[in-house]
């Protein structure tokens, strides 16, 4: 048997080159994500249930990136974490959330809790507005209250604009009246779509965001290869998903192959990412049943013991490059999934012919990751656990059946991750910040200004345990 070397981040470096850059701020992080679709920066937010859901794929949306919805919820769950993210940053939304006049003010409140928002468009059942109603009007009624009507409390008297006012006239209104949501209305007074003072202002706040034809912030959404996949994939893209990843551990397997060709023949426009796969053939395999990007990785993540259960794994660098050679030759961007612990091997991931990265741990336990604080110590932390793990198995099959029986054998569950915590790290944004800088960074040492130009340019050099030892801190007392 022939046994070839394979290579991780931290067995190899970049080689320095001439560059004529000023400033990192010259490097353009611009990238494709697959083959329709592009990015500001190159990072994505993995779909893992302790990483992505709504307010993370915002954040992500915000920064340039995108975060992709895990599937571990059900299918209107998923919707709706969609929903809010299209909605979050959407400067004229579509189709506002409404209320009828009859409904009660508790079933009003219950609705805007579940859908995240402040405020509804009360309409009759033709669609025609009759009034608002927002937290201001509702915040200092009794508990008593809550059994009156909607129509008893709303605002009636409801300053509107014509459905297709442009962006300046609504800013005009908007501040020349002192409210906080504009609707927009037809010539017979149907609602059309909604303009709020928040959207308006984080459109300009966020200059750099990526975002869909309409101006709505691009997010994506996780589904399997069992069950309701189809389902699912059409809730998704019916609710807004820019794109669909099929999720699996072993993506050059049947399963994910026939997934990926039943969704594309579905849904033949719809953008389709699947995964992971660690060689050459597996992501010809995917490319040849229909994906618009592939993802590689297999054993690579923090809290992924695949290698150590299945013996099965190729080093994360070398994976890369494997797989994005196949990808280059089809149009096909690759996306590095796994491994990636700081914008060094984020670099390293891009310069091997990634388009971009996937990131999990580094992201978890920071205020947009979904889950509550625990306390150890007396310092702060996430959960952050594998999607391969043994209670994220047992989650599933919750979810699935309704419950899990303790008759069942247990060791049935072959755990391929683990739990784990890590430490409270404060806003995403700063992370982001973090990797893109670094990134930037490296690109202006390989010579290049764009990631395209630094994967011309890499070339990369072995080092022995002694260079790694040399690249760390050392001879200092660390503060």
């Amino acid at each position: 048997m022939d046994i070839r070397e394979g290579l991780t981040f931290d067995d190899v470096l970049l080689v320095p080159k001439r560059s004529s850059i000023v400033t990192r701020s010259q490097t353009n992080l611009q990238t494709k994500l697959t083959r329709n679709i592009s990015l500001n920066i190159p990072i994505i937010s993995a779909n893992m249930d302790t990483v992505t859901e709504s307010a993370m794929a915002v954040a992500m949306a915000r920064e340039g990136g995108i975060g992709i919805i895990h599937r571990f919820l059900t299918i209107a769950e998923q919707v709706n974490e969609v929903l809010k993210v299209k909605r979050s940053g959407s400067v004229i939304i579509e189709n506002p959330y409404t209320i009828n006049p009859t409904q009660t003010i508790r079933e009003a409140t219950e609705s805007m809790r579940e859908k995240g928002v402040s405020g509804l468009l009360v309409t009759d059942p033709s669609g025609k507005l009759v009034g608002i109603l927002t937290r201001r009007d509702i915040v200092m009624l009794e508990s008593s209250d809550e059994k009156k009507l909607v129509s008893e409390v709303m605002t009636s008297d409801v300053i509107t604009a014509r459905a297709g006012v442009s962006i300046q006239e609504a800013r005009d209104l908007i501040r020349k009246n002192c409210i906080e949501k504009l609707p927009l209305l037809d010539e017979r007074g149907n609602v059309k779509g909604l303009i709020t003072s928040k959207d308006i202002i984080n459109a300009g706040n966020f200059p750099h965001a990526s975002k869909d034809k309409k101006g709505r912030p691009l997010v994506g959404a996780a589904v399997g290869v069992k069950g309701d996949f189809m389902e699912r994939a059409e809730a998704l893209l019916e609710g807004g998903a820019d794109v669909i990843v099929v999720d699996i551990a072993h993506g050059h397997s049947d399963n994910a192959i026939n997934t990926v060709r039943l969704i594309k023949k579905a849904f033949p426009n719809c953008d389709l990412i699947a995964g992971n796969v660690a060689t050459a053939q597996g992501a010809e395999d995917l490319i040849k049943a229909g994906v618009d990007a592939v993802k590689v990785g297999v054993g690579s993540g923090s809290i992924c013991i695949t290698r150590v259960i299945t013996g099965s794994g190729v080093p994360q660098l070398t994976a890369v490059m494997d797989c994005a050679e196949v990808g280059k030759k089809h149009g096909v961007p690759v996306i590095s999934d796994g491994g990636v612990r700081n914008s060094g091997d984020a670099t390293k991931a891009l310069a091997a012919g990634a388009s971009t990265v996937m990131v999990g741990s580094l992201l978890g336990g920071t205020d947009e990751s979904p889950g509550s604080f625990v306390m150890k110590n007396g310092k702060r932390f996430k959960i952050y656990r594998g999607m391969a793990s043994f209670y994220a198995a047992l989650g599933r099959k919750s979810k699935e059946t309704g419950s899990v029986e303790m008759s069942e054998d247990l060791n049935d569950y072959v755990a391929e991750g683990v739990e784990a915590m890590v430490p409270y790290k404060g806003s995403v944004v700063d992370i982001v910040k973090q990797l893109t800088g670094g990134i930037r960074s490296g690109l202006s040492y390989c010579g290049a200004d764009t990631i395209s130009q630094m994967q011309q340019n890499a070339e990369f050099i072995k080092m022995s345990t002694a260079g790694y030892a040399e690249s760390q801190p050392h001879d200092v007392e660390l503060m």
